[in-house]
């Protein structure tokens, strides 16, 4: 059917404005989506650890100036990101989803590497923390009546801010220490809280996978940082 001229269509509704049955089945299929890519995320990392690659990839690591590895996995997130919010099919939406997940794998990988070998219990500790954590954050940006909608642009700031310490740190030595991951612990919570209410708010249907993409990233950010305090504190 030929668009009718001077007519403009209109934007997809919000899942906010749809009725509570839709609501439920996007944020049910958001979280399905989050829950697929832990759980390929764990998958990848048993793999690489029972093959013995883990160890070659943590020595490559070490071996290497990790900010050539924090600008290649910066790269290849904004890239996939890039892809998964112009990607036309599910397929390619599924295919960016996954390159996001195996960059993940591949940056924790040195650092699961130390806490396996040196700091026994620690990621079971740091996976469960995190996972009270995000579940609380996630209640608290669903129920809320609250609008957390401020945080989007201090949340751009402390980003910029967070990298440019990263950056300093690897290029002195100096030690961002504990209360740098404090920080990003608290930053990783913000970030949760923002993106979870934006969902809600301003997503549309169909949009279930850009919307679990954003909520991985966050997840794994506090997930790395509670493991960093978590080792710190045993050091």
């Amino acid at each position: 059917m030929s668009q009718v001229q001077g007519y403009t269509p209109a934007p997809p509704l919000a899942v906010a404005d749809a009725s509570v049955e839709v609501r439920f089945e996007f944020m049910k299929r958001t979280y399905g989506y989050l829950l697929g890519g832990i759980a390929a995320f764990v998958g990848l990392e048993i793999f690489l650890f029972t093959t013995g690659i883990a160890y070659a990839v943590a020595e490559f690591a070490f071996s290497t100036n990790w900010l050539l590895i924090l600008g290649a996995f910066m790269i290849a997130n904004w890239l996939a990101t890039t892809w998964i919010f112009k990607a036309k099919t599910k397929q390619g939406q599924l295919g960016a989803y996954a390159l996001i997940i195996l960059a993940q794998a591949l940056i924790f990988t040195p650092m699961l590497a130390i806490a396996f070998t040196s700091f026994e219990g620690a990621v079971g500790q740091a996976a469960a923390i995190s996972t009270v954590g995000f579940l609380g954050l996630s209640g608290v940006a669903i129920t809320s009546s609250k609008d957390f909608s401020f945080l989007g642009s201090t949340l751009k700031w402390l980003g910029v801010a967070a990298l440019l310490l990263i950056v300093v740190s690897v290029l002195t030595g100096f030690n961002l220490g504990a209360w740098f991951s404090v920080g990003m612990i608290a930053f990783a919570g913000a970030a949760i809280l923002w993106e979870t209410q934006q969902i809600l708010r301003s997503y549309p249907e169909g949009t279930e996978l850009l919307a679990a993409t954003q909520l991985f990233s966050s997840v794994m950010l506090l997930f790395w940082y509670v493991l960093r305090l978590v080792m710190s504190s045993r050091s």
